[in-house]
């Protein structure tokens, strides 16, 4: 079987209310190029599964993976939907969350120039409701050139709207509960400035992100943990400043 050119990793959690607008976000692309779909599930006790069940069954063109078990938590679960994937390229997409357009991953692979020069494809993000219709675009927008260094400034491009070459990526750090996704991002970024690879900015919104999430719910423990992140990489004294401008940004 040929190798995916893009492995895209939902997790849910009785999602059976956000789900299908997920799927159908990627069953409805326009790309042809061969794509698996990885969800992981935490043992929903809703319709989560037998959503799941019937996408792959009336999608034969998308190689979709089901895992249903419970699990140590949102990143224990990433971390399955990593250890399964095939992909040249990585991307999460979580219950809620959609693929832009219907062109999404066409724009992205049919029009990326020496692909195997590239480590991560990044792009904007745009908030959305529960109906899919547009909130506002996210407060951080992606910047023209992303390197490791950027996410000194905050996460300025949402995990949602960031694929990475698979052979870049870790595991998640599941020590943090709720800002494991920064940690990775900079690590993915390391690893792909190491190895002289190019970062590609689309210039184009990838992502509807669903308003809320897990770590809009537990903002407080989120912020201590990016706090913690961003010290480790960038150095205490430099996260202390950025976070005094973040105050009028």
């Amino acid at each position: 079987m040929n190798t995916p050119y893009l492995s895209i990793i939902t997790v849910t959690y009785n999602a059976e209310l956000v789900l299908g607008p997920t799927l159908d976000s990627v069953a409805s692309q326009t790309f042809r190029g061969f794509v698996e779909h990885i969800i992981i599930d935490g043992a929903s006790k809703d319709r989560t599964m037998d959503l799941a069940r019937t996408y792959k069954q009336e999608h034969p063109e998308i190689e979709v993976t089901i895992i249903s078990e419970p699990d140590k938590g949102l990143y224990d679960a990433m971390n399955k939907g990593l250890k399964l994937a095939k992909g040249e390229f990585v991307c999460f997409l979580n219950a809620g969350d959609r693929l832009h357009d219907n062109m999404t991953l066409e724009d992205i692979f049919d029009n990326a120039e020496h692909p195997e020069k590239i480590g991560i494809i990044y792009g904007d993000t745009n908030i959305v409701d529960h109906h899919g219709n547009f909130l506002r675009q996210r407060h951080l927008s992606a910047p023209e050139q992303l390197t490791w260094a950027s996410f000194q400034k905050g996460m300025l491009v949402c995990h949602q709207s960031f694929y990475a070459r698979r052979t870049l990526c870790p595991m998640y750090d599941t020590r943090y509960r709720f800002s494991a996704d920064v940690d990775w991002c900079i690590r993915v970024m390391k690893a792909g400035a190491e190895q002289g690879l190019t970062n590609l900015n689309m210039h184009s919104v990838l992502t509807d992100y669903l308003d809320g999430g897990m770590t809009g719910k537990n903002h407080r423990a989120s912020l201590i943990e990016r706090f913690r992140i961003m010290a480790h990489y960038y150095g205490l004294m430099t996260t202390i400043w950025n976070h005094f401008l973040f105050l009028f940004r």
